[in-house]
């Protein structure tokens, strides 16, 4: 089975410069969740994209067959855009770019029950208590398709029904080539509509999903945040059940493909993002955010941020603070209130309580890095590294200019700025002489008291 994926709409209701499937659902592009599910069924994927071609196309995997709708002539003519796509012999899937929550079971059955029963086509349908905007689903007693009645072309009967049209249905590629050739833009939109191929078609099956939050679709922003909530409720119920503690779900974010632990607690107001990893008997915020992280067990990270960053067991970070692309922390580290931290290598016990920043550097064992301690790493046009050996303590805000490598077991004197190499067990100081002139102030004072 091959999948295409219809994504060329405009989606003019949402009053935004950016194309609607490239918007975020927990910071996850929907198209890219209907990417995900479409990955987990075929090998053999393609897209149509129209509206933000160039935009869409950044997010897009690039084993993935791009087809561009020119005009916005309706769904059978972006089917028409991708033909080249639909091979003899093969079935096809259809999905759509806004909406983004179809499950891998739900599409495996209408898979199954497509081959199995021999149809030209399957469909999916769902019930809705409010079934306005929807194509009406019209079938007998067999459930067997007759037609689908667009909402704007049905008579008031047929909008009494409340079984619709989800859109998402297999097909049998060569018969739908087939069709698509009949298709005529004969309806009050004038447009190309998928839903009249089945008119061509002899067999065409309903399925009825009971689950309506799997076909919700995206049109606007309102629906975007009612959407998001949805899928966030049941993200949450799904790790509460497997053994997290969620201390406010109505305050937290969790991708879907986030992985945690149990008896990991989530505190409130943390959001956590992408394909994140967190270990078991962790406590996570509150005011927390993490973004494609692979977290290890008993770690505590309270008020801070964390993006692409490796965290050991037993680490301990924040307040407030900052770890940066290529973060890589082992056993027992501690990192404290306003340091940040990039493309660093901690090893295990070391730690950076205040005020620091690590940037292009290498912390070696049991090594202690002092208040207000900074590494420059930049020049301007380059980024160089520093590396610091095991054992050793750097006072409190020292400036350590890259490249720059500091011994084992060596002591670099408080407010340095160190530019050369120091050996080990050395001690380092690069300070100006203190000079002490006595009475100045006093003097000083007294002369701006006789106006001079």
């Amino acid at each position: 089975m091959r999948v295409l994926i219809l994504a060329a709409g405009q989606g003019k209701r949402m009053n935004s410069k950016i194309p609607k499937v490239a918007h975020k659902i927990l910071d996850k592009p929907m198209v890219n969740w209907v990417i995900d599910v479409a990955q987990k069924v075929s090998e053999e994927i393609a897209i149509v994209l129209g509206n933000g071609f160039e935009i869409v196309k950044q997010l897009i995997d690039p084993s993935i067959a791009i087809f561009e709708q020119k005009e916005q002539l309706g769904t059978a003519h972006a089917v028409m855009c991708a033909k080249d796509f639909l091979k003899k012999g093969d079935n096809i899937l259809i999905l759509y770019g806004d909406v983004p929550f179809i499950s891998k079971e739900t599409l495996d059955l209408l898979q199954r029950t497509h081959i199995e029963h021999n149809n030209d086509a399957t469909v999916l349908s769902v019930v809705l208590d409010d079934p306005t905007g929807y194509g009406r689903i019209i079938k007998n007693s067999k459930n067997q398709l007759i037609k689908i009645v667009e909402d704007k072309d049905s008579s008031e009967n047929e909008k009494n029904i409340k079984e619709v049209n989800t859109g998402i249905a297999i097909f049998n590629s060569e018969k739908l080539k087939d069709a698509l050739d009949k298709v005529k833009p004969q309806n009050v939109q004038g447009e190309y509509y998928l839903t009249d191929v089945f008119l061509f078609l002899d067999k065409t099956e309903v399925i009825q999903l009971e689950n309506n939050a799997e076909v919700l679709g995206v049109n606007d922003r309102i629906q975007l945040a009612e959407v998001e909530r949805k899928i966030r409720m049941e993200i949450m119920k799904k790790l509460m059940l497997s053994g997290v503690t969620i201390v406010d779900p109505y305050s937290t974010y969790i991708s879907p493909d986030v992985e945690i632990g149990i008896d990991t607690i989530i505190q409130p107001q943390t959001f956590i993002y992408g394909r994140t990893i967190i270990g078991e008997n962790c406590e996570i915020g509150p005011l927390t955010r993490i973004l494609n992280c692979k977290i290890g067990n008993k770690v505590k990270i309270i008020r801070s941020e964390c993006e692409l960053s490796e965290i050991k067991d037993n680490v301990k970070i924040g307040p407030f603070s900052r770890l940066r692309e290529g973060t890589f922390l082992e056993e027992n580290v501690k990192i404290g209130n306003f340091v940040e931290i990039k493309k660093t290598h901690i090893a295990t016990n070391s730690k950076a309580q205040h005020l620091t920043y690590l940037g292009d550097t290498y912390v070696g064992k049991n090594v202690n890095i002092g208040a207000g301690t900074i590494t420059c790493n930049y020049d301007g046009r380059k980024k160089y590294e520093t590396f610091i050996d095991d054992d050793s303590f750097i006072g409190s805000n020292a400036s350590l200019v890259a490249p720059v490598k500091i011994g084992k077991n060596t002591l670099i004197g408080a407010g340095s700025v160190i530019t050369k190499d120091v050996p080990d067990d050395s001690l380092a100081l690069g300070r100006a002489q203190q000079v002490n002139k006595l009475n100045w102030v006093k003097e000083k004072w007294k002369n701006n008291l006789k106006g001079e």
